[in-house]
């Protein structure tokens, strides 16, 4: 992995590139980003520069032995451990390496439920257990093979209980020329005593222009559509990548068409549109969801009198401007509650068909006779 391969982080690349310039290689370092921000793609670029036998100033050569070895996530020296679903208790990474390599070699920025897909693990509970805890320590007591450092990558650290313990003393004090990179989403979930033993680096979520950037050039994604997508995605790529798969199917349009018939009470057609949305698989339903809710937020930035920051396509924009204009904030805020308490229980496989057909009824209800749901702080005047 090449840092001129990862997507925006201009300064955390050059950050990282100076600490080897000027020796200062932390042994215990902790990338903390949101998904899909580049922060695994970011480590093991890291790792495969610190290794790289012909470093240049910007970036690795990618023609050494180590860097061909570092693209195919094979060199001896370059060690993984993640969440994974065991089947058994003696299970540990490296009972599921081929699929790790084939995974993030296929997307760099992959999340937990592409991991998930790619294992067949269902709804299974996925952790780092004290199987892999030992195997960790067995590996980095062996001597480098081929580079200066050995360095182990662990992602998603959250996912070690109480069994994360038995890593203190080898973080604190690692075998020579060891290298811990760990690479987490959320500070909060882990254990405090392995936060306390890294050097802490912050990547910021991506902006859209690079995200945008990113789809046309790498993706092939038209300007207009990677222009929704990017700002749909939050600054994640994995997110962009995930809503360039879907086929063009007017998610616009739909959703605009769906707050129509809730307003004018137009119960067979949100009957026929709750049956349709039941069929499009879960993932599809979620953005959906997730898109509606971004553009209320846009239409909520209206009614605010902050028109100016909004940054949609024209046809998004004249809408949201237009819907402003038949509701307040109260609404709108009540409208976006109901979208994410109906993408909370898709997550959690409610029968699509019902749910859609309920926050149907609950935006008539808020639209059409301005009754805003019961025991919520919402007062309507």
């Amino acid at each position: 992995m090449l840092f001129s391969e990862i997507v925006g982080q201009k300064d955390i690349k050059r950050q990282l590139i100076r600490t080897v310039a000027e020796q200062r290689i932390s042994h215990a370092r902790l990338f903390l980003g949101p998904e899909g921000s580049g922060s695994l793609a970011l480590a093991v670029a890291y790792a495969q520069y610190i290794s790289c036998e012909n470093r240049q100033p910007e970036d690795s050569c990618g023609e050494c032995s180590s860097c061909r070895k570092y693209n195919r996530l094979i060199h001896p020296d370059l060690h993984f451990s993640y969440p994974f679903f065991a089947k058994h208790k003696e299970d540990t990474a490296l009972s599921f390496i081929e699929e790790w390599r084939e995974a993030f070699i296929r997307n760099p920025y992959l999340n937990l439920d592409e991991w998930r897909l790619q294992l067949d693990a269902d709804n299974k509970q996925a952790n780092i257990n004290i199987a892999e805890c030992h195997q960790i320590i067995r590996k980095l007591s062996m001597k480098p093979f081929e580079s200066e450092f050995k360095v182990l990558i662990m992602w998603l650290p959250e996912y070690l209980d109480k069994e994360g313990n038995t890593l203190l003393k080898i973080i604190e004090e690692p075998p020579q020329k060891t290298l811990f990179l760990l690479v987490a989403q959320n500070q909060d979930q882990i254990l405090n005593t392995i936060l306390s033993r890294t050097q802490l680096l912050k990547i910021n979520r991506l902006s859209d222009e690079d995200v945008r950037q990113h789809l046309i050039d790498k993706v092939h994604v038209p300007a207009l559509q990677a222009e929704r997508i990017s700002y749909l995605s939050e600054g994640s790529v994995q997110m962009a990548i995930q809503l360039s798969r879907e086929e063009n199917d007017n998610t616009f349009g739909r959703f605009t068409e769906w707050l129509r018939n809730s307003f004018g009470n137009k119960g067979l057609q949100l009957i026929e549109f709750s049956e349709s949305a039941s069929k499009w698989g879960r993932e599809n339903q979620k953005n959906f969801l997730r898109y509606g809710s971004k553009l209320l937020r846009e239409v909520m930035m209206v009614l605010s009198g902050a028109e100016n920051l909004i940054h949609l396509p024209e046809n998004e924009k004249e809408f949201v401007v237009k819907f402003s204009r038949s509701v307040d904030l109260n609404k709108t805020e009540a409208l976006i509650s109901e979208i994410e308490k109906a993408h909370y229980h898709i997550e959690r496989n409610a029968n699509p068909k019902i749910l859609f057909l309920d926050v149907s009824l609950q935006f008539t209800r808020i639209l059409k006779f301005n009754t805003l749901p019961k025991g919520t702080h919402y007062i309507y005047q």
